[in-house]
């Protein structure tokens, strides 16, 4: 059987922060039940073409997973083990806002089948978090992670973010520092992006384009700063054993959250939920992003797009070199029917004659200089 990830859409949250543009937001209790009715049924609309994959991974994401009760996260995943063929040791991860858990929570979610606990701080400094619009503080993200350790979870992930408003080069520190004396098995460290239709963009759009040009912004902090917060991640990370397996994310040993590789690595996904987007052999698509459409259980696929040689050569690069150790020379050529070079031989030797590129072992991967510029020298892959 082939491997199958699955990703489950939880658009709901007590209060949607300034900087998020997810598709997410405040519901009722009946727009609940009607969304989780709909989701249901799309997990039995969705197995009809899986019959023969076997889940590797279930990814609750959001929103705010955690703020539904424990019994309705406990239905969802028993209709996915009813028609799904799930692996034994699949790795079933939940996002969870610090103050949304709680011990008979966390002791049903155990039950369920859930293995890993994805907390998202953000930030260890109050402060921080009020201008982010959270709605906890760092005492109550402490109070969460106690939690879910006295409840057996032996794989939490917390996820910060750097390039705040207000934030200085010292306060990322202590962050990282206040984080690491709990030792999670996972971190992701993000740095803040000023997206469109959000809050942050009304605030902060100017100053971030500002920024850009090299000068000093009010709020925000510099291009200079942002670098340093950066480099002082990585290093005190590494220091502490965990090994950066992603541009953004760093684990213990044997930690990595296997859901993320999988989806860097092109494995069949399928998301379901409003919005929710699918790579299923080779062709993408989402499912609408209208709630009303999506409640009447309207699960057509949306911009449906059956990927080309092409296409998937360059998403092949784009996705896989995100990855620390890069991608395969191997699963190049068995997926392509050619040697890497014969797609991407001048841009490869330019990359690697510049100092971006290395190459180890049948891999071709971004070296420290790669990684800082990865943005820009992914152009350089497409076809």
């Amino acid at each position: 059987m082939k491997n199958l990830e699955l990703y489950i859409h939880i658009p709901f949250c007590i209060k949607k922060c300034d900087y998020c543009d997810f598709l997410s937001g405040e519901a009722n209790e009946f727009e609940k039940r009607e969304y989780i009715r709909a989701l249901l049924n799309e997990i039995k609309y969705q197995a009809y073409d899986c019959k023969d994959y076997e889940v590797s991974t279930i990814y609750f994401g959001g929103g705010t997973p955690s703020i539904l009760k424990a019994q309705v996260i406990d239905s969802i995943l028993q209709e996915v083990y009813k028609y799904f063929h799930v692996k034994e040791e699949a790795e079933i991860t939940i996002e969870c806002n610090p103050g949304t858990i709680e011990k008979e929570k966390l002791a049903l979610y155990k039950i369920s089948g859930i293995n890993r606990i994805s907390l998202g701080l953000q930030s260890a400094n109050n402060q921080e978090l009020k201008v982010l619009g959270r709605i906890h503080n760092y005492e109550d993200f402490l109070r969460s992670y106690d939690a879910a350790r006295r409840a057996g979870f032996e794989n939490i992930s917390v996820d910060l973010m750097s390039g705040l408003p207000i934030q200085t080069v010292a306060s990322w520190e202590v962050t990282l520092k206040k984080v690491l004396q709990l030792k999670p098995e996972h971190i992701s460290a993000y740095s803040l992006m000023i997206e469109k239709d959000t809050p942050f963009y009304d605030r902060y759009a100017e100053e971030d384009y500002q920024r850009s040009l090299g000068k000093k912004p009010q709020h925000l902090p510099s291009e200079d700063e942002e670098r340093r917060m950066y480099k002082l991640t990585k290093k005190i990370l590494e220091k502490q054993g965990y090994e950066r397996y992603e541009i953004s994310n760093y684990a213990k040993p044997g930690y990595e959250c296997k859901h993320n590789v999988g989806y860097w690595r092109r494995e069949n996904y399928i998301g379901m939920g409003i919005g929710a987007s699918s790579l299923f052999e080779n062709t993408r698509f989402h499912n609408t992003d209208i709630m009303f459409e999506y409640r009447k259980c309207n699960f057509e696929r949306e911009d449906e797009e059956i990927l080309g040689k092409k296409a998937q050569m360059e998403e092949f690069m784009f996705l896989g070199l995100r990855m620390t150790n890069g991608v395969s020379r191997t699963d190049f050529k068995e997926q392509f029917g050619m040697e890497i070079e014969g797609a991407y031989g001048p841009a490869l030797a330019k990359l690697t004659a510049e100092g971006y590129l290395g190459k180890k072992e049948g891999r071709i991967f971004f070296t420290e200089a790669g990684i800082d510029v990865s943005n820009t020298l992914l152009t350089e892959f497409l076809l």
